[in-house]
């Protein structure tokens, strides 16, 4: 039966179909979620259903917009090292994020950070706008074959990055941010480990303020990271002295004082590659941890002269369950007597793959996609560490590919694009909606 109710948009009435034995309601495209219509037939809250949502920020995102910035951003040369053309990359977000009309956009350092919607409970889109060195100058001149976008970036992760800012904006233009709001966190140096991106906005007290969450775009190839390993990487240096070879006796090997060392860095290597993690990652062997030895190995200036030095390089990968701070007193006690450099030190993390954000985004990729995702361990370093460390649940899902990222041919299916956006806006929906 129809009964005339008032449409909170505007002074009309509007007929609203309800079927007294479904006890449903039809509704018309001018409501929207959370709604209170008013008639003769009583009050009620309009909740529209997955598939009503998905149609209207379907007709809100434009795949051929965020397929024109991720080229704008791709034929942006922001390679990291040594950290090139930031200064251009920021500037081409800031103008995307204006054009969308985010709230508060700024730049923060090398950071650009923006949000849409009004509340203190927060759901951070987090990405980062730096990419490895290329292979080719011409990675940084995108180019569309066939259903691909190819470049330096396009999958890892500037694809990513105009998902999400364009998912925000669809949301917020629905109207359905009613219980918070999306951060907008664009980084550099994610590939360094952070040192101008997500850890310094950590030590100003930038990062993660009244977060219920956060989600990162990284090319998972369709599955969900919700854990990655911690790194403790370290080139060790021996010093000796260097004498002719027919005078070694006036010199100090520093190889042969380097070898103890290594022996018992190989003992070390044997037990901890017998750990294996709990959390999910393929293949079976990926499972255990890692120490890799002598990935850079230098001792020396000729093979008649006495070395001066030795250096090599260790890799420590731990598995979230191993203890961090014994695993780095480990390698320091075997390397004493050397020069340490720490390349990086970072922590493993995890949420849950049960925590609330987990299940709604695994739901809507499902949904979208047709497939359920996996929930699975990074095998590398995730900025999600950042915000897991405070106790924030923090996933990376993208539309990018593992596979070809960092490669000379790197590449994003297009349609993932437009996918990963309404997969953010439905999950960002159903997070800080009337839900």
């Amino acid at each position: 039966m129809n009964r005339p109710c008032r449409c909170p948009l505007s002074s009309d009435k509007r007929e609203l179909s309800f079927s007294s034995s479904l006890g449903t309601w039809e509704i018309p495209s001018c409501w929207r979620d959370g709604d209170w219509v008013r008639g003769s037939i009583g009050e009620r809250k309009v909740t529209l259903d997955t598939e009503q949502l998905s149609g209207r920020l379907s007709q809100r995102l434009s795949e051929p917009a965020m397929l024109e910035f991720t080229k704008r951003l791709v034929a942006i040369p922001s390679e990291n090292p040594p950290g090139n053309e930031y200064e251009e990359c920021s500037r081409a977000l800031i103008d995307e994020l204006r054009r969308l009309d985010f709230n508060d956009v700024r730049r923060e350092g090398a950071c650009v950070l923006a949000s849409a919607g009004s509340g203190s409970r927060t759901l951070y889109f987090s990405g980062h706008y730096d990419v490895v060195p290329a292979q080719s100058r011409d990675q940084f001149q995108p180019r569309v074959e066939g259903a691909n976008l190819f470049g330096r970036g396009s999958s890892d992760m500037k694809s990513g990055l105009a998902a999400m800012m364009h998912a925000a904006a669809a949301v917020r233009d629905e109207g359905l941010l009613s219980r918070g709001r999306i951060g907008i966190v664009l980084v550099p140096d994610e590939e360094t480990a952070g040192p101008r991106g997500s850890r310094a906005l950590s030590a100003r007290g930038l990062l993660g303020t009244d977060a219920i969450g956060m989600l990162t775009p990284e090319p998972t190839g369709g599955v969900i990271w919700n854990a990655n390993r911690g790194a403790i990487s370290l080139r060790a240096t021996m010093r000796g002295k260097a004498a002719h070879v027919g005078r070694q006796f006036e010199g100090l090997n520093a190889f042969e004082r380097a070898l103890p060392a290594m022996v018992r860095l190989a003992e070390i290597k044997k037990e901890v590659e017998l750990r294996e993690t709990q959390q999910n990652i393929a293949p079976a062997a990926a499972r255990n941890s890692i120490l890799l030895l002598g990935g850079q190995v230098e001792a020396g200036t000729n093979f008649n002269v006495t070395p001066e030095f030795c250096s090599f390089t260790i890799d420590r990968r731990l598995n979230p369950e191993e203890d961090f701070e014994e695993e780095k007193r480990r390698l320091r006690d075997a390397l004493e007597g050397f020069e340490i450099e720490v390349l990086q030190e970072e922590p493993a993390a995890a949420t849950p793959a049960g925590d609330r954000l987990g299940i709604i985004l695994s739901r809507h990729i499902g949904s979208v996609t047709g497939r359920e995702p996996a929930f699975e361990m990074c095998p590398g370093l995730l900025e999600t560490r950042f915000y897991a460390a405070r106790g924030i649940p923090a996933f990376a899902y993208g539309p990018g590919l593992l596979t070809v990222s960092h490669g000379p041919n790197e590449f994003v299916p297009i349609r993932n694009i437009a996918q990963c956006a309404l997969i953010y806006a439905l999950t960002a929906a159903e997070m800080l909606g009337n839900g």
